[in-house]
């Protein structure tokens, strides 16, 4: 498991989701000749969110970029051939439709969550690259969800200042902002 899909996973949990990382889609032979992969192996989704409150899935993809200039606009806006090749579901209509509905099948079948859960596509961005607007705004409009690292660091900060949790990403959060808590009591 990647560390950055386990601290997203944890933070998705404290707000109600049941989660699960790198998911694996089993598409068939046809599916995959309809995404015009044949030969691709399964799919992984980095990380499957559910709420049963609302039946929906969130099915996460996790970039943190922290020693890179991070995720740019021109990976969604159809300029960057090579960008848009790293987020695929975003980018390919057709790919996203037969994945979630696979994804919905095999969940489903497997009593993971009743039929039929909304599924809506998330990126979590630790790092983007300049400015995050004309993401948020082209994800907007296409119903998807971006956290960035403005909601990383909310998430965490709300983390530390919880009560006790013996996982690591918790404890971690709580030494991290230790100092910045202490002064915001003064």
């Amino acid at each position: 498991m990647d560390a950055f899909e386990s601290v997203v996973a944890a933070l998705l949990e404290r707000k109600g989701y049941w989660t699960r990382t790198s998911v694996k889609v089993d598409l068939t032979k046809e599916e995959k000749r309809q995404i015009g992969r044949p030969s691709s192996p399964r799919w992984e989704i980095d990380v499957v969110a559910y709420k049963g409150s609302t039946n929906s899935l969130m099915a996460v993809e996790c970039k943190s970029y922290l020693n890179s200039p991070g995720v740019r606009f021109s990976a969604f806006n159809g300029s960057s051939e090579s960008e848009s090749n790293r987020y695929k579901l975003f980018n390919d209509e057709i790919l996203r439709r037969v994945v979630f509905n696979r994804l919905r099948m095999q969940l489903v079948e497997s009593g993971f969550c009743p039929e039929p859960p909304k599924i809506t596509l998330c990126l979590v961005a630790g790092n983007i690259y300049q400015d995050a607007k004309p993401i948020h705004d082209h994800f907007q409009k296409n119903g998807w969800e971006l956290w960035d690292v403005d909601w990383l660091q909310t998430e965490l900060d709300i983390l530390s200042r919880s009560g006790y949790d013996n996982t690591v990403v918790a404890i971690v959060s709580k030494l991290i902002t230790r100092n910045r808590n202490k002064d915001m009591k003064a």
